[in-house]
């Protein structure tokens, strides 16, 4: 049975960090493309960061040089430390397996996300 359950998120002020963390259950990791993605109320999901099956990883335009994430395949465990956080980071973010594909991870395996609130 195929699982992925996040955990870390929570409430910080602007400019503050979080650590997100997934981990990832009843797939072969090495096999898939794993990531996160967001969903802020009334808005479009966003995909923040995918790694491919190679390690080639992707940031959104909107996280890059505040996150970073972490993929151990080993483990099945993957982590997203997310720096200078600002209010339009406030999501609920998702943590997904996409086999084959790097895009549009909510197409994929998901987990049942964990809520960010950035407070300005």
């Amino acid at each position: 049975q195929v699982q992925l359950v996040e955990s870390g998120g929570g409430s910080v002020q602007a400019g503050g960090s979080l650590r997100l963390s997934c981990s990832a259950s009843g797939f072969t990791h090495s096999r898939y493309c794993m990531g996160w993605f967001r969903q802020a109320p009334g808005k479009e999901r966003e995909g923040v960061v995918s790694v491919g099956r190679d390690g080639n990883t992707i940031y959104g335009d909107s996280v890059k040089g505040r996150f970073t994430i972490s993929r151990d395949n080993d483990k099945g465990t993957m982590n997203l430390e997310m720096n200078n956080l600002q209010a339009d980071d406030t999501a609920m973010y998702y943590c997904a397996a996409r086999f084959a594909s790097c895009s549009s991870l909510w197409y994929g395996y998901t987990g049942q996300g964990t809520q960010v609130t950035v407070s300005s």
